[in-house]
């Protein structure tokens, strides 16, 4: 059996060449078709320079398995998982190296009702396939046409904001020269058609592969004063900037300051609970006080869930949630088929900017002061077991609660702290936050990263 380092826990995702090659997409398209199934397949790609050999080979796979195939062609992942949804397909297979690096690539995909595809549910039995060759081939090779269904998606994402409420606002995006621009340019024809007063100024918006601007991952510090600094030139009221595949959106407010994950994930909260009197929203457990004091305020009902789109995505089906959101800028919507979307959350936040008339430093101002947290930390360790081990011993006799949901939560009456093993990376990741107590957040992170990163 060949040894396959690309098929990962959700994903396949790996360096181009090595560890992903056509032969293996080609492979993953013929198991797919064996796997989850022969019917009507959707594929779509990102702007990356070997996305579209990707697909191409996948195509192939799933013809020569005997799918049908619709190409969608240049696209986000959430209009995969839309127009998975839209033409009652099997199943559907997104080509994107998303915000890795430049010579990585991947594939997403989906089954029926663009439903997530784990290990545990066809994942690994597509992996065993690809691995021992063992790929049949069908009887009839399936047809393949382009077509894309993305006004319908449009209209979708519209549906989400009252497009009466819209105040005048100037917004600056940056698509980071990812797939992001000619869809936003698709929602801003039809806002514009619709009278909706937004004014646009784009920035890094036509996309291309070989990212002359740098990789598409405004999560990193160092890529985020580009958009910052281009809401203070233009004078714009907010700022968007998105990953490579647009499934992950960030918003900047109009003083060009980065707004934190966290903070959004209570705003959208907030926004749901205004549109249905209680309803559910799920959150991660990494930071959670901000959210859970919304939630409650808004009569609504807080549920955690452990951190990754498709324990989230499951919880939100299980609980029957409006809404779920991570802290990394993941965020899930109930009539989105609970899947992930960077469009919708950028309207929800206009449209609460036009119903408050505040702008959004003064939104989230309240927020940060009654609930400031430090910001994920990473820390890669040679001994993490030992590490965590000595946190443990520290702080858990004293903790008013401890929760291994997901990592190790520990719980006091003015603090808390999570710290958990990364389900994609070899490295310790840790938040804290407190009951507005920002000398007391500066203390504890101090406390946390000197008993990590202890040798000796």
């Amino acid at each position: 059996m060949t040894e396959l380092t690309c098929f990962k826990s959700y994903d396949i995702r790996g360096r181009v060449g090595d560890d992903l090659t056509a032969n293996i997409a080609f492979g993953v398209g013929r198991a797919f078709a064996a796997v989850i199934g022969t019917g009507l397949t959707v594929v779509g790609r990102d702007a990356r320079t070997s996305s579209a050999e990707l697909q191409a080979a996948v195509i192939e796979g799933l013809r020569a398995g005997g799918s049908d195939v619709i190409d969608i062609g240049l696209c986000g992942t959430e209009e995969v998982y839309f127009a998975t949804d839209h033409f009652e397909a099997v199943g559907g297979l997104m080509i994107t190296g998303s915000h890795n690096p430049i010579d990585d690539n991947g594939i997403k995909m989906v089954r029926q009702g663009a439903r997530p595809i784990s290990r545990a549910s066809g994942l690994q039995d597509i992996h065993d396939m690809v691995a021992r060759g063992a790929l049949p081939v069908a009887a009839k090779r399936g047809d393949v046409q382009r077509e894309t269904p993305r006004d319908a998606y449009v209209q979708r994402v519209l549906s989400f904001a009252d497009l009466g409420a819209l105040k005048p606002l100037k917004i600056a995006v940056n698509s980071g020269n990812g797939a992001a621009g000619p869809t936003f340019d698709a929602i801003a024809r039809k806002l514009k058609d619709r009278g909706v007063p937004l004014t646009f100024e784009r920035l890094h918006h036509e996309p291309d592969g070989s990212f002359p601007n740098g990789i598409p991952n405004p999560l990193l510090p160092e890529n985020r004063p580009v958009t910052g600094d281009a809401v203070v030139a233009t004078g714009a009221d907010v700022g968007i900037a998105w990953d490579g595949d647009f499934d992950r959106c960030f918003l900047f407010d109009e003083t060009g300051a980065f707004v934190d994950g966290e903070y959004i994930v209570g705003l959208l909260a907030a926004a749901f609970l205004t549109k249905e009197d209680k309803a559910r929203i799920v959150h991660d457990p990494r930071v959670q006080w901000n959210t859970q004091a919304i939630v409650q305020a808004g009569g609504g009902e807080a549920v955690v869930s452990r951190t990754g789109h498709a324990l989230i995505k499951e919880k939100m089906r299980e609980v029957d949630a409006i809404y779920g959101g991570e802290m990394s800028a993941h965020h899930y919507f109930r009539d989105f088929m609970y899947c992930d979307s960077g469009m919708v959350p950028w309207l929800l936040m206009v449209e609460r900017m036009s119903i408050s008339g505040k702008p959004l430093s003064e939104i989230v101002a309240d927020m940060r002061k009654s609930f400031p947290s430090s910001g994920e930390m990473n820390f890669r360790l040679d001994d993490p077991v030992a590490a965590v081990a000595r946190v443990e011993s520290q702080f858990v006799p004293d903790a008013l609660d401890v929760d291994r949901l997901d990592g190790l939560s520990c719980a006091f009456a003015d603090w808390r702290f999570n710290l958990r093993q990364s389900n994609t990376e070899p490295v310790i990741r840790l938040n804290v936050e407190t009951r507005g107590d920002r000398d007391l957040l500066a203390e504890k992170v101090d406390e946390l990263s000197t008993l990590l990163t202890q040798t000796g």
